[in-house]
């Protein structure tokens, strides 16, 4: 019996189930018990109301608008009462003519801060509040974009996971195909072998893009703060994805924007606002504060029920806060340079990223991504290995080009929208979205 009949068959029977290995590999994303269909508004919206790192990050916000409320506050009045009790109670001494009962004194008095170095402790407290808000700010700035570029690479990589589970569901039912034949003395071994080896290479690849994923997964769940264990299945407008370009934001314009709305900055310049206004403070410190107090004194002076107004203040000859006031110039120093340092890092990156988002985008817009070619050409290829036309080398290495095809537009694409989410982080601003 001759091999060609059998084998013109086997290559048209292999190419009509195509289709149901497509199903067959959406399926596995697809399950409405086991995966979430995700929008990424939807996922942003999910992230900023549950995600435990920002919600801690907002107590510190109250803490320190708390303590701004603390440190306007009045200090309190003290009080002091003496009253002889126990030398009467055990000594029952004789009391003078003319002397009023026990003796009893009282006190009270007020400590009253001078030169408004309450209101400069409160707005220092104040601006410390508002680096703690930049800093809330800037954890949700890294944070969305961790989520925006993750679920970008969970999106690519599950279409390259179906890319290689259709050609695995392909390339198994060929290998058991061949092996048959090869039982039947129609093939030699080594035919077979060759196409199993590239089987364990696919079915490798696709393993460890598996473990890629599942990480990806895994810091989804822990943005948005699900402990379903779901898989979440990323929705993507490809054609949005498309039309992102850089030509209507120039270089220098979003550089502006940067140096204007990144809050790590912001949070530089606040603190070196505090810094400035601690130095007031500290200068204000210098001036001693004023206790006044009354003192009443029912029988212990040179007359009865003595009262009497008491004023005190510390003289500053010594302690003028001398210290406290340079290191409070050093911090303004400091901070001033950090500043200086956190602008041209914010031009750098602003810069790189732009850069590398343009490079991306021209490797995009100058690829072929039509991919009709290549599967009508797969078809022509193993119908010819199929007549035996083609060497089983020859085959296998169209397959793997038309795998690494597909593999490499996915990439391209992940790439590409990672570049644009990458500017995006650095200006400080959403500025290309493709949602």
């Amino acid at each position: 019996m001759s091999r060609f009949p059998f084998l013109v068959l086997f290559g048209a029977w292999c190419l009509g189930p195509q289709p149901a290995a497509a199903q067959s590999a959406t399926a596995i994303y697809a399950s409405p018990t086991d995966t979430i269909r995700l929008a990424l508004p939807q996922a942003e919206q999910q992230f900023s109301q549950n995600n435990l790192a920002v919600l801690a990050q907002q107590y510190n916000v109250t803490v320190a608008q708390a303590q701004a409320v603390q440190a306007r506050l009045i200090d309190n009045p003290s009080l002091y009462v003496e009253q002889d009790v126990l030398r009467r109670k055990i000594g029952r001494p004789t009391v003078p003519e003319g002397t009023v009962g026990s003796e009893a004194i009282v006190t009270v008095q007020q400590l009253f801060s001078l030169a408004g170095r309450r209101k400069a402790a409160g707005q220092v407290a104040q601006q410390n509040a508002v680096v703690e808000q930049y800093n809330l700010q800037d954890l949700l700035r890294n944070l969305r974009y961790q989520l925006r570029s993750t679920f970008y690479d969970v999106y690519f990589k599950q279409q390259t996971l179906r890319t290689y589970a259709t050609e695995i569901t392909s390339l198994t039912r060929t290998v058991s195909l061949y092996q048959t034949q090869f039982e039947k003395g129609n093939i030699a071994l080594k035919e077979v072998i060759r196409l199993r080896a590239f089987l364990f290479t696919l079915q490798s690849e696709r393993q460890s893009l598996l473990n890629d994923v599942a990480s990806d997964q895994t810091d989804l769940h822990v943005l948005l703060r699900d402990a379903t264990g779901s898989q979440f299945v990323p929705l993507v407008d490809l054609r949005r994805t498309r039309e992102l370009n850089l030509a209507s934001h120039p270089e220098q314009e979003l550089i502006d924007t940067a140096l204007v709305r990144r809050t790590d900055l912001n949070a530089r310049r606040a603190s070196l606002q505090q810094q400035n206004l601690n130095l007031k403070l500290q200068q204000k410190l210098a001036t001693p504060d004023l206790a006044v107090g009354y003192t009443y004194d029912k029988a212990g002076s040179y007359i009865n029920n003595y009262s009497a107004l008491t004023l005190g203040i510390a003289v500053p000859i010594f302690n003028r806060n001398q210290g406290n006031i340079q290191a409070a110039k050093a911090q303004i120093a400091g901070s001033q340079l950090l500043v200086d340092q956190q602008q041209l890092v914010v031009q750098s990156e602003v810069h790189q990223a732009y850069q590398l988002a343009a490079r991306n985008d021209e490797l995009f817009q100058n690829t072929d991504r039509d991919t009709a070619p290549f599967a009508r050409l797969m078809v022509g290829i193993e119908q010819s290995y199929a007549k035996r036309i083609l060497s089983v080398v020859e085959y296998l290495d169209f397959f793997e080009s038309y795998k690494n095809n597909l593999v490499q537009l996915n990439t391209l694409r992940a790439n590409r929208v990672r570049a644009f989410e990458q500017l995006n982080f650095a200006v400080g601003k959403p500025v290309f979205r493709a949602e």
